[in-house]
């Protein structure tokens, strides 16, 4: 069974930046289906969603006002706020790249910080090489995927999180400090990393990212058949 993953994506740049993504849950056993502000969303008829990188995240999602300019889409924080709730409440696998890791940080109560590179002593990186290296935590589900040495991704962002959302954690920092990685605490999985792992395909611990994904959102399609089951079983009774 190849799980049906949702990807959001932007409008600009979805036509580029979703083939990666969907290379990578195709690496992993899944299949992608696109998903953006101007196409009909169901969270509830996928097993497994991605909320991909690109735009920032309006300072209004978490009650500050802009402090740096910034490319908003609106329609899309509303879209992705929506899906981030549903999937915390469904205990939908969800995995967030980049902005996705913000918007799962944002949308359970947390901030960004708006302007990281000024605030840390980290070395700032636009690129899609892996060039910037972050350390994980111990005890993380991160460090049970891809081991706990540092490692070296990519960055592309200027935002990063600050304060904690409810029920997450840090599993990754930079070498200045700024939160590379969050996580839920408890099952299922809800991973966020501030890097593009579909850049890194050829690197196996970015790749078990998906496949940890593709993991927990067979799991979950095959719990929801089961109660189907129950469902129906107790019906015909």
């Amino acid at each position: 069974m190849k799980p049906t993953i949702g990807v959001t994506v932007s409008q600009r740049s979805g036509w580029r930046i979703f083939p990666l993504v969907a290379f990578n849950v195709w690496l992993a056993g899944g299949r992608a289906i696109r998903w953006q502000a101007d196409r009909d969303v169901d969270v509830d008829a996928v097993d497994g969603v991605i909320i991909g990188g690109g735009d920032d995240i309006s300072p209004d999602l978490y009650g500050m006002e802009p402090v740096i300019s910034a490319r908003l889409d609106p329609a899309r924080d509303a879209l992705e706020r929506q899906i981030v709730e549903h999937a915390w409440k469904t205990n939908t696998p969800l995995l967030g790249i980049c902005r996705g890791s913000q918007m799962i940080n944002v949308v359970l109560g947390g901030d960004l910080d708006q302007d990281a590179y000024k605030t840390f002593g980290s070395r700032k990186y636009k690129t899609v090489l892996p060039r910037k290296t972050v350390t994980v935590e111990e005890d993380t589900r991160l460090a049970g995927l891809v081991g706990p040495q540092p490692m070296k991704v990519n960055a592309l962002h200027s935002q990063a999180v600050c304060a904690l959302g409810r029920g997450l954690r840090v599993a990754a920092r930079d070498d200045g400090g700024m939160i590379q990685s969050v996580e839920r605490i408890r099952d299922p999985y809800m991973l966020g990393v501030q890097w593009h792992p579909e850049h890194l395909f050829y690197a196996r611990r970015q790749r078990r990212i998906f496949s940890a994904l593709i993991a927990a959102a067979r799991a979950y399609h095959e719990e929801r058949d089961q109660l189907a089951g129950v469902d129906i079983a107790v019906g015909q009774s």
